[in-house]
């Protein structure tokens, strides 16, 4: 063999070290359904790469995220929300992490064209933004997110309707791409088009689609079910205290989450949480457009907080119905979101939540099912409260959502004038942008913009970014590519899987992926040639539950250069459920950046 392994090198090609084994690895809670136990073993061999075809990658993808600048959108407003216009660079404070930080690209947008502006005083001052010149109209990006998952078909379609007549509010260079999230992968109904009957004929088909709002709302009425059951039978343990002084059952005051609402609300968390996980997906497969990036996010129900949302009372709060007791098993209010703030804002995406319900009285119980005296003793009941509750978290979700990113929440029947609003509200603004120190540690940072000496003027913009690390980037990148259901990158790998093998209730699939080290870099150092890729591999059920994204390393070390059309061997075995999958695999080369990607759907 040309090239040493670090191990024991095999006499011939056709031999291969003993399997190096590792622990299986525990999953995310909703991926129950499929776990993955990595065992790796890799190899050089002398053989010609697997051919590779051609590989479809996802619409408007880009490999990497090269964030060198970081652009805010600030809308600026008087005591009475008239827009301001007119202000220069030197009027206006940027700090980071709470340290005054320079601006290094400023342009007035006003009326979607550009107005360039220098400091007082400075015939240079910042550039331009977007090498966009002064007049110059502004291209606007609109990308529509459609929650299928959550939405009810009547109320879904209402709203795009909607969408469908106001396009005529779209500037001349302005641009909308659709996509769709059924609770398992999402559809591109339309690329990025400024065609109007192009739009139109994709909201028409956007609007064929299935929606699952209904089995969203069963859900929801089972678990009231049970809670109006328990609540009749402690108003009679009330009125035998009161009559009696006896107490038949002393847990009747529990106000904690009980089996039944326990389930519900993790069930309503890893659903919210795959939903967003397609918003982040479908943010970073439209990474690039030149011009502004608006997501107009078509929301069917998402709540601030899940426990307080089963529970469905204004008064309730995470830590009255005992969710910290629960050994702290739901995320705080808002942290649902972060990874949606985070990518959107990393990516210069104002996000424009759109209240698909509007008013709606089917999401909780209503006034007139009050639930009698037991209101006294628990607060969490939620009589006379209504929809109402549930609605203030919803509300409370996209409003947390869009005040992250700068932009709006659009509710109740302001869902109605959705594109016009968000049309309006991006055509005056003032771009700034700067260049932030770089560390890639994933470490978030607060932004604070003000305008000097006008304390009577009100600021709007994002309000932070993530310095977003390259393995953060690529597990990213796969995870997208598990819900679009394509391979991430044009550079493949070689997929081969072997004989599948039943153990324990659950299948073990050998994997072996050819890595070709024409596509990869080695570096001589120390009389060898050396590398330590990263490989991720995630897998998805039928019924949408992922599997946590797998990382492990594949050390490369050889005496000599590869020759070329050589491969690297990994092998690794899946253990997972009698069902079909979809497995999305990618190599990573720290050296070159380069990224390698298959996917493959796999029925067992």
């Amino acid at each position: 063999m040309p090239c040493q392994t670090t191990r024991p090198t095999p006499p011939s090609s056709e031999r291969r070290p003993t399997t190096r084994r590792r622990p299986a690895v525990s999953l995310r809670r909703q991926a129950a359904t499929a776990s993955v136990a990595l065992m790796a073993l890799v190899a050089l061999v002398a053989l010609a790469a697997a051919p590779l075809g051609a590989q479809r990658t996802l619409p408007g993808f880009a490999e990497a995220i090269d964030v060198r600048v970081v652009n805010l959108e600030v809308v600026v407003t008087d005591r009475d929300g008239n827009r301001v216009t007119g202000l220069g660079p030197e009027q206006f404070l940027l700090e980071v992490d709470g340290e005054a930080t320079a601006i290094d690209f400023f342009s007035e947008v006003r009326d979607g064209r550009a107005i360039q502006r220098s400091a007082a005083g400075n015939a240079e001052g910042p550039g331009a933004i977007g090498g966009v010149a002064d007049g110059e109209a502004l291209r606007t990006n609109y990308l529509v997110f459609v929650d299928d998952y959550f939405s009810i078909a009547r109320d879904r379609d209402r709203v795009l309707d909607n969408l469908r007549q106001q396009l005529t509010a779209l500037g001349a260079l302005d641009r909308v791409a659709i996509v769709a999230y059924d609770g398992r992968t999402i559809d591109l109904i339309s690329n990025w088009t400024g065609d109007r009957s192009e739009i139109a004929a994709a909201l028409d088909r956007a609007q064929r689609r299935d929606a699952f709002g209904t089995q969203r709302l069963a859900e929801l009425r089972t678990n009231d079910l049970d809670r109006r059951q328990r609540a009749e039978l402690a108003l009679t343990n009330l009125e035998r205290l009161e009559q009696t002084g006896e107490l038949p059952d002393p847990n009747f005051m529990d106000t904690r989450l009980q089996p039944v609402e326990l389930a519900y609300a993790n069930r309503l968390t890893d659903q919210v949480e795959k939903s967003v996980l397609a918003a982040v997906s479908t943010l970073r497969s439209f990474a690039g457009p030149p011009g502004r990036r608006v997501m107009l996010l078509l929301s069917g129900g998402w709540p601030l907080s899940t426990p307080e949302y089963t529970v469905n009372d204004l008064r309730a709060t995470a830590a009255a119905v005992g969710a910290g007791s629960l050994d702290n098993t739901f995320p705080g209010p808002g942290e649902l979101y972060e990874p949606l703030v985070d990518t959107a804002n990393l990516l210069g995406y104002t996000l424009y939540p759109i209240d698909v319900p509007g008013q709606n009285r089917e999401i909780g119980v209503s006034a007139e099912e009050g639930l009698g005296d037991f209101e006294r003793l628990d607060p969490t009941v939620g009589a006379g409260s209504g929809a109402t509750a549930r609605e203030v978290q919803v509300h409370q979700a996209l409003g947390y959502i869009a005040d992250r990113t700068g932009g709006r929440a659009l509710l109740n029947s302001q869902r109605d004038e959705a594109l016009q609003r968000a049309v309006e509200d991006t055509r005056t603004f003032y771009w700034l942008g700067f260049t932030p120190k770089r560390n890639e540690d994933d470490a978030a940072h607060s932004i604070e913009v003000q305008i000097v000496g006008r304390p009577d003027l009100r600021v709007r913009a994002r309000d932070g970014f993530v310095d977003l690390s390259r393995g953060a980037e690529v597990t990213m990148m796969v995870e997208s590519a598990l819900l679009f259901g394509d391979p991430p990158t044009n550079k493949p790998l070689a997929l081969e899987f072997g004989k599948p093998q039943k153990r324990r209730g659950k299948i073990d699939l050998p994997l072996e992926v050819g890595i070709s080290l024409d596509e990869i870099t080695l570096i001589p150092q120390n009389g060898q040639w050396i590398n330590e890729l990263e490989i991720r591999v995630t897998v998805m059920d039928a019924v949408g539950n992922r599997s946590e994204t797998q990382l492990d390393t594949i050390p490369i070390a050889g005496d000599y250069q590869p020759r070329p059309g050589q491969s690297w061997f990994y092998e690794t075995t899946l253990r997972l459920r009698d069902r079909e999958h979809r497995i999305v695999v990618a190599v990573y080369d720290p050296i070159s950046g380069a990224i390698l990607s298959s996917s493959a759907e796999l029925q067992l």
